[in-house]
């Protein structure tokens, strides 16, 4: 039976564009399968004049622990992004980025990537079961997706350097306090509330 890759829901309410990511037995741990199709879903919220939000989400106990090393390091050392050509968004918005709102929902474990794409987006619910890390620094590697742009403009220098420098694991009311989060809301309603945004 071949490893389990992942998928990234579609579905859409009411204008909403619903996009999660679908490999709990994995912590959601992102492939670069779910990559092409999370590119696909950012396009289709972009194309589709129908369309007027875009809510991303984790199915399962966790947002995401961010990516499948073992899945992207091949093409980490040959210098492919996973961006693509160009012709699909890039949810992180360092390329082709999305015009419309973005509201991220997190919960349980939402670890480098899942900070990245937080950031990249518009407005951030957080469960209170929360736990966020930029953990890059710990493994010898470079957080590629945003976060050094994105978290010192978010967060002010210090709590940005704090946080990347150490990369410590934080919960939802520090990442409320640094401004990575709107909202903090009981574990479970955190989808729920992004829908009613």
């Amino acid at each position: 039976m071949a490893e389990n890759e992942g998928t990234i829901s579609v579905e859409v309410r009411n204008h909403i564009l619903l996009m999660g990511f679908n490999r709990p037995d994995k912590y959601n741990g992102y492939t670069p399968k779910m990559a092409r199709e999370l590119q696909a879903a950012f396009t289709r919220l972009e194309e589709d004049d129908e369309l007027r939000c875009g809510v991303v989400f984790g199915h399962g106990d966790h947002f995401t622990a961010g990516l499948d090393l073992p899945k992207w390091s091949g093409r980490m050392e040959v210098g492919e992004s996973g961006e693509g050509d160009g012709s699909r968004l890039d949810p992180m918005a360092l390329g082709r980025a999305c015009r419309k709102p973005i509201i991220t929902a997190c919960h349980g474990i939402s670890f480098t990537l899942g900070i990245e794409l937080a950031l990249a987006g518009d407005i951030v619910i957080a469960a209170d079961n929360c736990r966020f890390s930029q953990l890059e620094p710990k493994r010898g590697i470079h957080a590629t997706g945003g976060a050094t742009i994105r978290f010192v403009e978010r967060c002010g220098w210090g709590n940005a350097m704090y946080h990347l420098l150490t990369g410590d694991e934080f919960d939802a009311e520090e990442a409320y306090r640094i401004g990575i989060v709107q909202e903090v809301v009981p574990a479970g309603t955190q989808l729920d509330r992004a829908m009613e945004i």
